[in-house]
């Protein structure tokens, strides 16, 4: 039986989510089905004329594999059960965002979002009555019940190639260099780029430091015979008070950020070492797909499609011992994936002479 299938990109933007797209609007086509892009995300959707592209094969070649970003474009603004209107108030549009699927004619959807996004389209779906297939994507791969998400591999490269490119220049100035890198609630980009890139310290925000340990390190480094040392942390790390550090935006909104200039500060009161602070912040977000992001994300989207195919909804995909599964998107999103302590990487940091500021 034929079928149209809509699908969408919502939260924060990562590589590997037109590799996504690509492989469900070929998978969808091999069945006979339609495929329907909705553009930005539930934006799309709250338009009084729903905005989408009819998607078919001949426009996704290798050349949409390779590009960043989303061509369907996204959003990470306004929840739609409580979206806030230009007189200040806040509104319930659920109702309109249902009322376009169903004016669309949609069999079902395939959704690719984080943890939030997830639960808010779980919750349009449930409430609307429209068949929901979820995808992980997010560069902090925080997500439950997978043991990777589309977009963190890509980050992660990043990370590493930007400690790459710091070491020169660390090691010609005998200059500390602290990498700020993304990572709303979880450290899993810096642990992995810090082993990778080589770091000398780690800072996570599972795991409490203090400035002390961290001289101590610096120090330690400097008595082994090296003139430079390089130091990650995470952005949502907090002060050894437990205070978080903020950026504002144009309109005031806080936003992580801000925790490598603290540190710079509070290093060079303590030790009379040079400094300097990167913030990667969206470039983390921007590269073409690693090779790694591009298998997952098109191994996730065939298996949505199989997934519609079957009339098992309510269902995210998830990467399992080297294996595509499915698992409730309820308990996907309830089970958050932090860094844990006693991790392999964490020990394996830790082996290798990493510090992660909680021991002098």
């Amino acid at each position: 039986m034929s079928k149209k299938i809509g699908i969408l990109t919502s939260g924060g933007d990562c590589a590997g989510l037109n590799a996504v797209i690509r492989a469900v609007v070929h998978a969808a086509h091999q069945k006979g089905w339609e495929t329907l892009g909705i553009l930005d995300g539930t934006a799309g959707l709250l338009k009084e004329e729903p905005e989408y592209r009819i998607l078919t094969p001949d426009a996704f070649d290798g050349t949409i594999l390779r590009m960043g970003g989303t061509i369907l474009g996204t959003t990470n603004k306004g929840d739609p059960f409580h979206f806030p209107m230009k007189d200040g108030t806040f509104k319930d549009r659920s109702a309109e965002i249902i009322e376009n699927c169903h004016k669309l004619g949609l069999d079902a959807i395939v959704a690719i979002g984080g943890d939030g996004s997830h639960a808010i389209l779980r919750k349009l779906a449930q409430q609307g009555g429209v068949p929901m297939v979820g995808i992980p994507k997010t560069i902090d791969n925080d997500i439950g019940e997978t043991e990777a998400s589309v977009g963190f591999d890509t980050a992660v490269m990043v990370a590493t190639e930007a400690l790459d490119r710091l070491q020169p220049t660390a090691a010609s100035h005998d200059r500390v260099m602290i990498l700020e890198v993304m990572g709303r609630d979880a450290g899993h980009i810096a642990l992995a780029a810090g082993i990778a890139g080589g770091a000398d310290i780690i800072l996570i925000p599972e795991i409490d430091y203090s400035i002390g340990n961290v001289v101590k390190k610096i120090e330690a480094v400097k008595q082994e015979g090296r003139n430079f040392a390089l130091m990650v942390v995470s952005e949502a790390v907090k002060t050894p008070e437990g205070e978080q550090v903020h950026t504002t935006d144009s309109d005031g909104k806080k936003l992580y950020g801000g925790i490598g200039h603290y540190l710079s500060k509070e290093i060079s009161k303590r030790n009379k070492v040079d400094t300097r602070v990167t913030v990667l912040g969206h470039v983390q977000r921007g590269s073409p797909p690693t090779y790694n992001d591009r298998l997952i994300a098109s191994a996730f989207g065939v298996y949505a499609v199989d997934l519609i195919a079957a009339g098992k909804f309510d269902r995210m995909v998830a990467w399992k011992n080297r294996k595509v599964v499915d698992v409730a998107i309820e308990q996907a999103i309830a089970a958050y994936q932090a860094v844990d302590p006693s991790d392999t990487m964490v020990h394996t940091a830790r082996g290798i002479g990493i510090s992660f500021g909680d021991q002098g």
